[in-house]
């Protein structure tokens, strides 16, 4: 038997031995998307009731909060999701704005310590490492600084390939448990969605390299794009919508700058059958999210198209993206990285896309002035081209008054008067 054999069955333990470790004024970073490890937080849930000011810290978290009754347990979110949002709006739990590139700074300065990394991973191949699978984006940084690592190691976790694995002598316990992952269920995009991934599709070219999210918007865009020719991927993190322009040749990597013939990402989303497909497959390289979201990285590929989303943006630009008001929505997440590595990429090109209305068309996502509370995530500085429904415009070089004029073009028609009068850039 192999030396790390030896290792890793002599620590493996059963999950409330592993959250034994966890006591309280302890800093915990657990996994989060689609690497929720269910066995260890159903654990570390039964001793909460006698834990005090422990930060639990994560990305994305699906499902019920099952620590928001307890107030010794307060999570400290680098992005958040349906899980916190209620528990964040009401001061229960806490959000960390951040550039998802910066997290990995955070972690490394030594300001910011880890005492538990509870991570969840592939079982180990025969030299002893196991993959972050789904999730390798903030949690390879965070477990490589952690005072103490538990591992669950499940033999449904993908083993995703890259930058992306530990090995067993890097922690320090483990437990199996073989639990489903997360799935994220792919709904059909809207018609106005649709409208704006056919705005969208015009302005990506032949060759271009792609960052998308997850969403109506992102999956219509890739339905939308099945007659480009060498399409690449380069994001922070892809779901199931690749995987049909995959396998009709559309996507091929081939006129990439960097990492050419791979799909380069932080992490995914989706479905069993997307698991399945990067599951040791060589297309794909996982990497820590410091390095796929470096702008200097990012732009360096060919003709990199960032698309982004935006819960409002106002006449001179400016992009709220993670509130409503003061209302907490999701992070600032990396949206700020791909839109500044697409603008300083030869022939890039940084794109918002929203749709013109919300909440059944009775109020404009395009607004004279941020509602109250709002947080800029994207600057007017950094914004280029916009995409609604209505049309593409490009920001990029344009004064206050000649801005207010092209986002009001692609604005409900409904809300066009009212901009215009509302505007102060537009009454002369």
């Amino acid at each position: 038997m192999k030396k790390w054999e030896e290792y890793y069955k002599s620590r493996i333990i059963r999950p409330d031995e592993a959250v034994s470790f966890v006591k309280s004024n302890m800093r915990i970073f657990l996994t989060g998307n689609a690497a929720m490890p269910w066995t260890m937080i159903k654990a570390l849930t039964k001793i909460a009731p006698n834990l005090e000011n422990v930060e639990l810290n994560h990305l994305l978290t699906f499902g019920d909060d099952p620590f928001r009754q307890y107030e010794g347990i307060r999570s400290n979110a680098w992005f958040v999701g349906p899980s916190i949002r209620k528990s964040v709006n009401e001061c229960k739990s806490d959000y960390i704005p951040i550039f998802l590139s910066e997290i990995a700074k955070l972690v490394r300065s030594g300001s910011w310590p880890i005492d538990v990394a509870i991570i969840h991973v592939s079982p180990p191949d025969r030299y002893g490492y196991m993959s972050y699978g789904v999730e390798t984006s903030i949690t390879k940084p965070c477990a490589e600084m952690a005072k103490l690592v538990i591992a669950q190691v499940n033999r449904k976790m993908p083993r995703a390939l890259g930058d992306s694995f530990i090995h067993v002598t890097q922690v320090d316990y483990f437990v199996e448990a073989d639990d489903d992952l997360f799935e994220l269920k792919q709904e059909e995009s809207t018609e106005v969605e649709k409208q704006i991934a056919e705005n969208v599709a015009k302005l990506v070219e032949n060759g271009a390299t792609l960052q998308l999210g997850i969403g109506g918007i992102p999956n219509a865009v890739l339905n939308a794009l099945s007659n480009h020719v060498d399409l690449g991927i380069h994001t922070e993190m892809f779901s199931d919508g690749i995987l049909p322009l995959l396998e009709g040749g559309v996507i091929t990597n081939q006129k990439k700058g960097i990492h050419r013939g791979k799909v380069i990402s932080g992490f995914c989303m989706g479905s069993r059958e997307l698991y399945d497909y990067i599951d040791n497959n060589p297309l794909f390289e996982f990497h820590p999210n410091h390095y796929t979201n470096d702008p200097y990285l990012i732009a360096q590929n060919h003709k990199m198209t960032a698309i982004n989303s935006a819960i409002e943006i106002d006449l001179t630009g400016q992009v709220c993206a993670d509130s409503m008001g003061d209302y907490i929505y999701s992070g600032i997440g990396g949206q700020v990285d791909f839109i500044r590595g697409a603008a300083r990429c030869p022939d890039g090109k940084p794109i918002i896309a929203l749709p013109s209305t919300a909440k059944n068309g009775t109020v404009s996502r395009i607004v004279p002035s941020l509602t109250k509370g709002a947080g800029v995530v994207t600057s007017r500085g950094d914004v280029h081209w916009v995409v609604t429904e209505y049309g593409a415009v490009n920001l990029f070089g344009k004064n206050l008054r000649e801005r207010a004029e092209l986002l009001i073009s692609i604005a409900h028609p409904d809300f066009r008067s009212w901009l215009r009068k509302e505007s102060k850039w537009c009454k002369n």
